[in-house]
């Protein structure tokens, strides 16, 4: 049974696959709290678009988690 994940911030659920991935690569390989891509981008202070373009990059590099 596949685990809905919700933003710890917002309550956006479910979380997509791209979300749980960058919340691994950037902040723990298991986190305790996931963000939705807009509170990961505002707890980074970073652009949306920055996480955007880093996802593009990890499944570039052949990352696993996207």
């Amino acid at each position: 049974m596949k685990r809905h994940i919700t933003c710890c911030q917002c309550g956006k659920h479910p979380l997509e696959k791209n979300e749980i991935g960058l919340n691994k690569k950037l902040l723990d390989p298991n986190p305790a709290e996931y963000y939705c891509l807009e509170c990961l981008a505002q707890y980074l202070e970073v652009e949306p678009e920055y996480l955007i373009d880093k996802i593009k990059a990890f499944k570039e590099q052949g990352c696993t988690l996207f």
